[in-house]
């Protein structure tokens, strides 16, 4: 700005003072001597309506008309969410089963349509997406969720997203129900936060809970979930979540088409369709 007002001084005094610099003799002005005055008296309106541009340019559009710059930034974020729905669209349509990997499934397992859910279980809209799932699957056959785990928030997040992976391995039924039990129901409290030194502990002992009441054999849970399936799914989670540049939970891709947060039921069926 500093340099703006500077240049815009400087062409003034060159408008007013330029045809000083030209030397010519007689009274009448020679042709040559004649153009260069006008070349810099041309030179010197350039640099004053630039700068006085360059000045008035943030003031109009911060205080007199700000919603330019609304539509600036909505129009930016359009173009990069089409340029990510487009990687989406690509990576999606040559990696389906690799993306799949070892995730559990909801729904219909060989259903022709496809929602993928990365998502934590100590997430609200987590939960409220869920919800919105479930209205899904309970409405179509043709439709299947791919759980993808995104554990998150560290110890509050480890045991549930583990636990459903290692569910997969006796059944994506079991899995299903393990799922849907976290999500409806709590599986710690306000006052376990405060037992920081004791709160994985009780995480884990509330997810079998959950597990046995699902149908699950608990103690080959436990045992799958520090298994290597596990680990490569959850490794399989993040290198998507990189990928896709997904910075928080829920986030959607259904079919080819990408849904960061919470998403209501009728655009999910909208994208669907």
């Amino acid at each position: 700005m500093t340099w703006t007002i500077v240049i815009l001084v400087a062409a003034i005094a060159l408008y007013m003072f330029g045809g000083s610099i030209v030397k010519h003799d007689g009274k009448k002005p020679e042709a040559k001597a004649f153009i260069m005055h006008k070349g810099i008296s041309v030179i010197a309106i350039v640099l004053i309506a630039g700068c006085v541009c360059r000045l008035w340019t943030p003031v109009y559009l911060v205080n007199v008309n700000p919603v330019i710059l609304q539509d600036m930034v909505t129009s930016m974020q359009e173009q990069q969410e089409e340029e990510k729905n487009k990687e989406v669209r690509r990576y999606v349509s040559k990696h389906m089963d690799e993306m799949i990997g070892g995730a559990p499934i909801a729904g219909n397992v060989e259903a022709k349509k496809t929602i993928f859910l990365f998502s934590d279980y100590s997430c609200p809209y987590c939960r409220r997406v869920h919800s919105e799932l479930s209205r899904v699957l309970a409405e179509r056959d043709d439709v299947r969720v791919v759980l993808k785990n995104f554990s998150i928030h560290g110890v509050l997040s480890d045991a549930p997203a583990k636990a459903v992976i290692a569910a997969k391995l006796q059944g994506n039924d079991k899995a299903a129900a393990l799922d849907k039990l976290l999500m409806d129901e709590e599986y710690y409290t306000q006052d376990d936060l405060k037992k920081q030194d004791k709160l994985a502990g009780i995480i884990d002992a509330n997810v079998m809970k959950l597990a046995k009441k699902a149908g699950l054999d608990t103690k080959k849970l436990a045992e799958d979930m520090k298994g290597a399936a596990v680990a490569e799914e959850l490794r399989n989670v993040r290198d998507l979540a990189q990928r896709f540049e997904i910075r928080g939970t829920p986030y959607l891709i259904i079919g080819t088409e990408a849904f960061p947060g919470a998403i209501p039921y009728a655009r999910i069926m909208e994208a669907l369709d």
